[in-house]
């Protein structure tokens, strides 16, 4: 098991465990979003940015298949992602938001949203995350879908060559916590929905890499044109030692 799984997996569990002992948590979190009788989510400016999360990562992978067909149609590209890492952006896109997190937990657990819930603008009991009898019947609060294709940018941004690759990481990460924070915002999931669907999709995408990538395998797509860093490596290793 690698580092990055192991973590994930920990922090998952860790976030069943504590918001399962405490689960007033996720009351307290909302509550820091919901004033006046409302969430922050009515802003015009902040519907406009759940768009923004909502759609940008479907337009990240329609960008990099569209990358790859061009490149296999002959086009000379700087960079372009190997077919290997685009059945890995497919794949982990499809299990992780897709299968595991809206068709499959989304749509049984029952768990009314915050803005469904007593107290918060709704008539719903509060129900914690371990209870899956709550009023809710489709489409419900556990876990977030927005956070999970949110923190999925970790994918793209983890096949880049190696000096954007970094950058390009940290970026994602931060993607990942402001689709959360608007929903947040919204009212629309608990800060325990958020954590976990970003979580789950963050292990998805490790299972995934190891299943594509044996161990030492680079996950970068090859470029047609030296870049992204690759001339000047080797023109280091073509100089002689001092």
């Amino acid at each position: 098991m690698n580092r990055a799984l192991f973590v994930y997996l920990a922090l998952a569990a860790l976030t069943l465990v504590v918001f399962a002992v405490w689960p007033e948590l996720d009351l307290k979190a909302a509550h820091y979003f919901y004033h006046g009788g409302s969430f922050f989510g009515g802003v015009s400016l902040l519907r406009f940015g759940r768009d923004f999360f909502r759609v940008t990562p479907f337009v990240v992978l329609a960008a990099y298949a569209a990358l790859w067909l061009a490149r296999r149609a002959g086009m000379k590209l700087r960079w372009a992602p190997s077919g290997r890492a685009v059945v890995f952006l497919v794949a982990t896109m499809a299990i992780g938001p897709g299968l595991i997190v809206n068709l499959g937990l989304k749509d049984h657990w029952g768990r009314p949203r915050p803005y469904q819930t007593e107290g918060l603008s709704g008539q719903a009991p509060f129900q914690p995350w371990y209870e899956t009898d709550g009023a809710c019947k489709r489409n419900c609060s556990f876990v977030s879908g927005e956070a999970a294709t949110g923190f999925w940018m970790v994918a793209p941004a983890s096949v880049l060559p190696p000096p954007w690759r970094a950058p390009a990481v940290v970026a994602a990460f931060a993607f990942g916590a402001g689709a959360s924070l608007l929903r947040l915002a919204f009212g629309g999931h608990y800060l325990s929905d958020v954590l976990l669907g970003g979580l789950i999709t963050l292990i998805v995408i490790e299972v995934v890499r190891r299943l594509l990538w044996p161990r030492g395998a680079s996950t970068s797509g090859a470029s047609s044109r030296p870049g992204f860093g690759q001339s000047r490596l080797r023109g280091a290793s073509r100089r002689p030692a001092a």
